[in-house]
């Protein structure tokens, strides 16, 4: 009889939870780009420990690459219809303790892998725009790595 590792992840999850501090840019991004992948594979959804108002570069770079956000209505953990997910993504420091403390009482993984908050970048709207790319680029190369999707969404030309 085979021994299962009570530490595995489970690597193809029905249900995946993207958490930041807003969801205003990096948990929606991941969303929108694990969703992109799988397509109706698995469920997807993201939210922030608050609630902020999605930003308008967000759904420029996430335009870039085919991935229509602008229907992207952002939430907070509080607001979450569904409350069972196999796997949550943490983005932030703060979502991270959220996830812990809303696992108290669900079984799921919870996986942390921090990212850039870009909305603290300063400088020309270029500038910005190159930090908001950086990080749906790294969001889209860990996906992939994490969840196994090879349908990646391409940089429109």
């Amino acid at each position: 009889m085979a021994v299962t590792d009570p530490f595995a992840t489970i690597q193809q999850p029905s249900a995946v939870l993207f958490a930041c501090s807003m969801n205003a840019v990096r948990s929606p991004m991941a969303e929108g780009i694990l969703k992109a992948m799988a397509g109706t594979r698995i469920y997807v959804d993201s939210c922030g420990v608050g609630r902020g108002d999605l930003d308008p570069f967000v759904i420029e770079v996430m335009n870039e690459i085919g991935i229509d956000m602008g229907r992207h209505r952002p939430k907070s953990f509080d607001m979450l219809e569904d409350g069972f997910f196999d796997v949550i993504v943490s983005l932030s420091p703060e979502a991270q303790h959220r996830a812990i403390e809303l696992t108290r009482t669900m079984a799921c993984d919870i996986e942390y892998w921090p990212t850039l908050d870009v909305t603290v970048i300063e400088g020309n709207r270029d500038t910005r725009l190159d930090a908001y790319r950086a990080v749906r680029d790294s969001l889209v190369e860990r996906i992939k790595a994490r969840f196994g999707y090879l349908d990646s969404p391409q940089p429109s030309s």
